[in-house]
C-alpha cells in the first residue's frame, strides 16, 4: 500500500479532526505588535464584545523584555489567542517567558495562559489572590463556556491554567533588571484587580480599571472604587498608560475614563435624590455623557451603568 492514498470514512475523518493533535486547530488571525517603550510592547486587540468576527480576541496583551526573559501580561481569551501572542512575540525576541501576570479574573484576559504554559512550562503565573480563589471556585469554567458560546466554538480546546502565585505573596516582582510593582485597588473593576507598574519603563498596565474608546462592563465593579483606582493611576504619574481595552496613551486616557465614571455616578446620585427612577434619569445623563457616545458599547452599557450606580448609591445610603 506504500505510495497509495487511503480514503478515510467521513465519520473517522471528522473524529480525527476534533482530536487535539495540533494540526487541525483553529488559528487566530495575527495582530500587529506596537512598541510602547524600549522594552515594552502591546498587541492592541479590537474593541467590542467577544464574537465570531473577532474570534474572541479583544484585549491588550503586553510584554516586557528583561535581561533574563519576558514578562507577559494578559495573554488573551483562549489557547488560540495565546498562541498568536507567542507567534508575534517571536518576531521581537527569542528570550523565554519567565513570568505571566493576569490583571483580573475575567477570562478574556487570561485564558491564553494555556498556550504559554505549554510552550514555557517553567514560567511563573501570578495574579491577585482573590482572582486565584474565584477562578478555582468556578469563574474559570464560566469564562471558558462564555468564550466558546460567543465565538460559536472557535475557542474550543481552551483549558484554564490558573495562576498559582499571588501578588500579595511576593509583594513585587524583580527580574532581569526590571521592577514590577503591583497596585491592587480594594474594589474597582472586579474585586480581583491588579495594576502593574513597570518602574524602569515608566509604564502602567491598567487592566480593566481603565478602558479607552470602549465602555467597560460594570456588573462586578464599584463606581467609587473605580474612581479611586483612576486616582491611584494618575498619582503614579507614569509616562505610558496601557488600558485593558483600547489604545495606549498618556494620563489623559485615565482622566477621560474617570470623568465618565464620575459624571454618570454624580448625576445618578443627584437625580436619585430628586426621586427619579433610572429610566427617568437616563435621557439627562446620556446628554451629559455626549462626549462618550461614540465609544464602543456605549449604547449597550449606559442604561445598565445607571441602574448599577443607583444600586451602589442605595447600598452606601443604608
Amino acid at each position: 500500500m506504500i505510495g497509495q492514498s487511503i480514503a478515510l470514512p467521513a465519520a473517522l475523518l471528522a473524529l480525527l479532526l476534533t482530536v487535539d493533535t495540533g494540526f487541525a486547530e483553529n488559528t487566530l488571525r495575527d495582530y500587529p505588535v506596537d512598541r510602547i517603550t524600549a522594552n515594552t510592547y502591546v498587541i492592541h486587540g479590537p474593541l467590542g464584545y467577544p464574537s465570531v468576527e473577532n474570534q474572541g480576541f479583544m484585549n491588550n496583551p503586553g510584554f516586557v523584555i528583561t535581561a533574563s526573559g519576558v514578562v507577559l501580561i494578559d495573554p488573551g481569551s483562549s489557547v488560540q489567542a495565546g498562541r498568536m501572542v507567542l507567534k508575534q512575540l517571536g518576531t521581537i525576541t527569542d528570550k523565554p517567558i519567565t513570568h505571566v501576570i493576569s490583571t483580573h479574573v475575567h477570562g478574556d484576559h487570561w485564558l491564553g495562559n494555556q498556550a504559554i504554559a505549554e510552550a514555557f512550562p517553567e514560567a511563573v503565573f501570578i495574579a491577585h489572590p482573590e482572582m486565584i480563589k474565584r477562578a478555582h471556585a468556578g469563574a474559570a469554567d464560566e469564562w471558558i463556556n462564555l468564550m466558546a458560546q460567543a465565538t460559536e466554538g472557535f475557542t474550543a480546546g481552551t483549558r484554564a491554567v490558573i495562576p498559582a502565585v499571588s501578588t500579595s505573596e511576593i509583594g513585587r516582582l524583580e527580574t532581569g533588571g526590571m521592577t514590577f510593582r503591583f497596585h491592587a485597588p480594594e474594589r474597582a473593576h472586579s474585586g480581583t484587580d491588579v495594576m502593574i507598574e513597570v518602574v524602569e519603563e515608566s509604564v502602567l498596565f491598567l487592566g480593566d480599571n481603565v478602558t479607552y474608546k470602549r465602555i467597560a462592563r460594570m456588573d462586578d465593579a464599584s463606581f467609587n472604587g473605580s474612581i479611586a483606582a483612576c486616582d491611584t493611576a494618575i498619582d503614579l504619574a507614569v509616562l505610558h498608560y496601557i488600558p485593558g481595552h483600547g489604545p495606549t496613551g498618556d494620563v489623559g486616557i485615565v482622566n477621560e475614563f474617570r470623568k465618565y465614571l464620575a459624571t454618570l455616578y454624580g448625576e445618578a446620585e443627584r437625580l436619585y435624590e430628586e426621586g427619579l427612577a433610572d429610566f427617568e434619569m437616563k435621557p439627562e445623563i446620556v446628554q451629559k455623557l455626549a462626549p462618550y457616545a461614540d465609544w464602543v458599547n456605549f449604547d449597550d452599557q449606559v442604561g445598565r451603568h445607571i441602574s448599577l450606580a443607583i444600586l451602589e448609591i442605595e447600598k452606601n445610603n443604608f
